[in-house]
C-alpha cells in the first residue's frame, strides 16, 4: 500500500512533528508539508526522512496557518497514493480531495476551539480582536465542513477524543503516540530538573521560573523549541529575561543530547495548560523519571499520580515548589513505576494499532 501523510509545518519540530515523522519511517510513507526545517528534523534523529513540501508559507500567523490550510484543500494526489494519513490540524483540509483518508488528530484547531478565548485574550492585540473573532467564525464553519470528507478519526489522548466530539460531533478511535522507549535510560538521579516544551504561553513556564526563584539552590534545564513568528519570538524572549540564574534554557538541542539530559536529571516539569497528551512526560518515565505535572488533559492519561510522579490541582510556583521538595526526599522510589509505565506507549503498539486500521 502506497501511503501519503500530511503534516502542516515540519520547521519546528515537537511530539506531533515525531509522531509524523515516525509514521513516515515505519510505514515507508511519503510525507508533505508546507514549511520544512531538514537541519532541525535531522537533529531529532529523522535524517532518513526526506519531507516534500507542498510550498512555503509566512512565519506568522494567521497567514502561516491560512495559506497552509489553503494548500493542502486544493492539494490532490489521490492518482498517485493508496490512502492518505492527516497528522496535523492545519492539514485536515488535504481530507477533500484525497481519499480514503485517516486523520490523526493532536487536537482540533486550539487557537478557534479550546484555547479560542485564552489566545483572544492573552496573544491578540485589542484592536485586532473583532478581526480575530471573525477569523475564527469563517475557520470554524470551514472546519466543520471540511471533517465530513474525514473518513476515520483516530485521537491521540481520551482527552483529544473529548474535544473532537465536543466540537466537531464526531466519533474517533484513541491511540497514543509512539514513544521510542528503547532510546531512554537511566543513568543517575543528577542535579537538576529537567523541562522540554515548546516556548509558547499555554506552556505556562513562567510558573516554573517562579518555583525556581524561590530554590535558589535547584537547577533547572529547560529544552525550548520555538518558531520564528512574533509571537513564539516575544515570549521567548520574555522567558530568557525573566528566568532566575539557576534556570538555563537550550534551543534546537540533538536528540542525543536530550537522551543524556532525560538519563541525568532528578526528575521532570511540565505546566502545560491542558495538554493533549504529553510525550515529553513519557520520555521522561522511559528514562525513569518521576513527573510533576497539573491533573488534567493528558497528565491525567499518562502520570500515576504517587507511582510515576505527582499531579497538582490548580499548580502554581508554590505548589510546584511542595512537589519538588516531596520527590527529591526519595527520586529513586520511582524509577521501577515510571520505566514500567512507559513501555505501555511504545513505538510498536502504535504502529501495530495503525496498520490494524489500515488493513
Amino acid at each position: 500500500m502506497k501511503i501519503a501523510i500530511f503534516h502542516n509545518f515540519l520547521d519546528n519540530i515537537g511530539g506531533a512533528e515525531i509522531v509524523s515523522l515516525t509514521l513516515a519511517r515505519e510505514l515507508g510513507a511519503d510525507i508533505y508539508s508546507t514549511n520544512v526545517d531538514q537541519e532541525k528534523i535531522e537533529k531529532m534523529g529523522f535524517g532518513d526522512i526526506m519531507v516534500r513540501s507542498i510550498g512555503r508559507v509566512p512565519i506568522n500567523a494567521p497567514l502561516k496557518q491560512q495559506l497552509a490550510w489553503w494548500r493542502f484543500r486544493f492539494l490532490n494526489l489521490k492518482n498517485q497514493y493508496d490512502f492518505f494519513i492527516i497528522s496535523g490540524d492545519w492539514a485536515m483540509s488535504g481530507a477533500v480531495k484525497n481519499r480514503p483518508n485517516l486523520w490523526y488528530v493532536h487536537s482540533p484547531i486550539r487557537e478557534i476551539w479550546d484555547l479560542y478565548e485564552y489566545t483572544r485574550n492573552n496573544t491578540v492585540p485589542s484592536y485586532l480582536r473583532p478581526m480575530f473573532d471573525g477569523w475564527v467564525v469563517i475557520n470554524r464553519f470551514f472546519n466543520r465542513r471540511y471533517i465530513k470528507q474525514v473518513d476515520k478519526i483516530v485521537c491521540n489522548s481520551v482527552n483529544t477524543q473529548n474535544r473532537v466530539s465536543n466540537y466537531l460531533k464526531r466519533d474517533a478511535a484513541v491511540i497514543n503516540p509512539p514513544i521510542n522507549t528503547a532510546k531512554f535510560y537511566f543513568r543517575q538521579s543528577g542535579n537538576f530538573w529537567l523541562s522540554v516544551n515548546r516556548l509558547i504561553s499555554h506552556k505556562k513556564i513562567e510558573i516554573q521560573l517562579e518555583a525556581f526563584r524561590q530554590l535558589p539552590h535547584e537547577k533547572l534545564i529547560i529544552v525550548g523549541s520555538y518558531e520564528k513568528s512574533r509571537h513564539f519570538q516575544s515570549y521567548a524572549k520574555y522567558i530568557k529575561d525573566y528566568k532566575p540564574a539557576n534556570v538555563e534554557i537550550r534551543s534546537w538541542v540533538e536528540f542525543e543530547e536530550l537522551v543524556n539530559l532525560y538519563a541525568d536529571c532528578k526528575g521532570f516539569i511540565t505546566t502545560a495548560f491542558d495538554e493533549d497528551f504529553g510525550m515529553a512526560a513519557v520520555e521522561a518515565m522511559a528514562s525513569g523519571k518521576p513527573v510533576i505535572a497539573p491533573n488534567q488533559g493528558g497528565y491525567r492519561e499518562t502520570v500515576v499520580n504517587g507511582l510515576t510522579g505527582l499531579l497538582i490541582d490548580d499548580l502554581n510556583a508554590d505548589r510546584l515548589v511542595s512537589a519538588m521538595i516531596e520527590i527529591s526526599k526519595e527520586p529513586l522510589k520511582f524509577k521501577s513505576a515510571c520505566l514500567e509505565q512507559a513501555k505501555k506507549f511504545d513505538t510498536k503498539f502504535f504502529i501495530e494499532k495503525i496498520v490494524k486500521l489500515l488493513n
